[in-house]
Formats: structure tokens, sequence, C-alpha cells
């Protein structure tokens, strides 16, 4: 009778484990956070895919790293870990009322390159994000960085100055900044034909697409940030860069324009421009295979 009952049990126990081997989850994730907190009740979106040397990516105004869905897909397929962060105030990320100003955007990016133990980065930044990514390795000395890309850079000084006379003009500054204010859906909406070289460059479908991502940022946000670009001179610290720079420009740049890339040239040592002769601001769109393979080429140098 014991015997039968051990043998029972035996059983019982062995179907039992079957079950448990066929029922149990393998995850199917990496296991990488979608939000990192940079301070209390603030997260941040951070898109990261891929293995391999990171490429970290900063958007521009008032974009959020979705915009940079052509270059994820490229450059996991090239074997690379491309991570997208969104700055707070905008797309996915927490919207908190406080500062937008590039010290605030330098310091979340610290916290999250920490936080994700990267080294040795590629950071490129796109428009408002190329002045986000000067400012970072200037403030920081290049912390986990070890090459920077500017992607029709918002530098060093958008607003015309004395010596500076790209960019727009004071009075275009604050016009814009009203508008933020007044009619953002319409300021957003005109984006398409700005961005850009000319009509038919970027499809309808690209343009609605560019739409909706800014129309996700936190108006305040974006007044504030596009404000805190309009002050921003960062002619005083390029000089401070020691790392290889790649500056990426459309020739026909109407909202950055290429003098800006060339200014930035001069001024950092060990850079070199890519001229994008068929691309307005829209270069990573518009001749986005170019964008693609110039990324990596710089990556893999």
């Amino acid at each position: 009778m014991k015997k039968t009952i051990l043998a029972i049990a035996i059983l019982v126990s062995l179907f039992t484990n079957s079950l448990i081997a066929q029922t149990k989850r393998v995850p199917a994730s990496a296991g990488r956070a979608e939000y990192i907190e940079v301070e209390k009740n603030v997260r941040l979106h951070v898109t990261d895919l891929g293995t391999g040397k990171p490429i970290v990516l900063i958007h521009g105004w008032p974009l959020s790293d979705a915009m940079y869905e052509y270059q994820y897909q490229y450059l996991v397929q090239k074997g690379f870990r491309v991570i997208g962060i969104t700055l707070r105030g905008f797309g996915k990320s927490d919207k908190p009322y406080g500062k937008y100003n590039f010290d605030v955007f330098s310091d979340d990016i610290k916290i999250v390159l920490e936080k994700l133990k990267i080294q040795n980065a590629v950071l490129g930044g796109f428009s408002m994000g190329g002045a986000v990514v000067i400012h970072y390795v200037t403030k920081y000395n290049a912390a986990h960085v070890s090459k920077l890309a500017l992607f029709g850079a918002a530098a060093p000084s958008w607003k015309q100055r004395d010596s500076s006379p790209f960019g727009v003009t004071a009075a275009a500054g604050a016009n814009l900044i009203n508008q933020t204010m007044t009619q953002r859906q319409d300021l957003i909406a005109g984006f398409g034909s700005a961005f850009p070289a000319k009509e038919g460059n970027i499809s309808k479908n690209v343009e609605k697409w560019l739409e909706s991502i800014n129309l996700e940022a936190s108006p305040y946000a974006t007044t504030q940030s596009i404000t805190a670009l309009l002050d921003l001179d960062l002619r005083p610290v390029l000089a401070k860069i020691n790392i290889p720079v790649a500056i990426f420009h459309g020739t026909q740049d109407k909202l950055c324009p290429f003098p800006l890339a060339e200014e930035l040239n001069k001024g950092i040592k060990n850079s070199y421009i890519v001229k994008f002769e068929e691309s307005g601001h829209a270069l990573f769109v518009e001749e986005a295979t170019k964008f693609n393979q110039e990324l990596e080429k710089f990556a893999n140098k």
C-alpha cells in the first residue's frame, strides 16, 4: 500500500512539474526601462534598442525621441545600441512645472547616462538638441561621451548677435515666443513648409507625423525652452570641446542657416562638416540614407 501511494505521489509530482515547465513564462524583453527617473516625480522617456557601441540621440524643438525612428532601425541592424532620450516637457516624458533650460536638460541627460551605465558614447543632437549636447559636453567635460555629432544644430548662437549675424533676429525670436503662447497649433502646422529644402522633399504623411510629435509637447515647456535657446550663446565654450565632432547640416536649411555649421566648425577643433546638399532642416528624413551612413561611419572611426 505504501509503495502504491509513493508511486502515485511521484507521478503527481512529475505531472505537476511538467505543467509548470510548460507554462513558465520566458521574458521576451531585455529588461530595459522605458522610463528613467531623473528627479522626484520626473521621468524621462527613453528608447533603448540594440546592443554594441552606444549612440545617444537628443531631439529638436518641440519634437521627441520618436523623430529618430529611421535612425533606430538602421543603427540597430548595424550592431549599435541606440538610445533616444526625450527631454522633460516633450513627447512621452513627464511635463512638470519648473525650469526648462540647458542646465536642466544637461543634468537630466547625465543622470540617464549614469543610470544606464553608458560609456564612450557617440552623443548626437538635432536643432535645439544640438545646442543641448554642446552644453552637456562643455558642462560635464564630455562625461560618458567619446564623440559628438551635431545635426542642423541651432548653435552656437541661434539668435543674431554682434559678430554672429546668422540665425533669427531678436524681433523674429520675440514673435516666435509670442506665437507659442497665442497660436501654437498654427505655428507647428507651418513647420511643414519650412522644414524641408523644398516642397516634396518629405511626403505629406511625414509632415503629419512630425506635426503630431510636435503637438505632444507641453505648451509651457515649448515656450520656456525656446526662450532659453534664444538667450543661449555657446561661442565662448566651443574651444573647451576636445573630442571628435561631426557637423551634419543641410545647405538649404531655412531654420538654422548653413553658416551656423561653418561657425561651429571654426570654433571646434577636430571637427568636420558633412554637407547635405539636397536638404533643409529635415536632413534626417530628407536624406535619411546618407544621414544614417555618415553617422555609422563617424561612430566607427
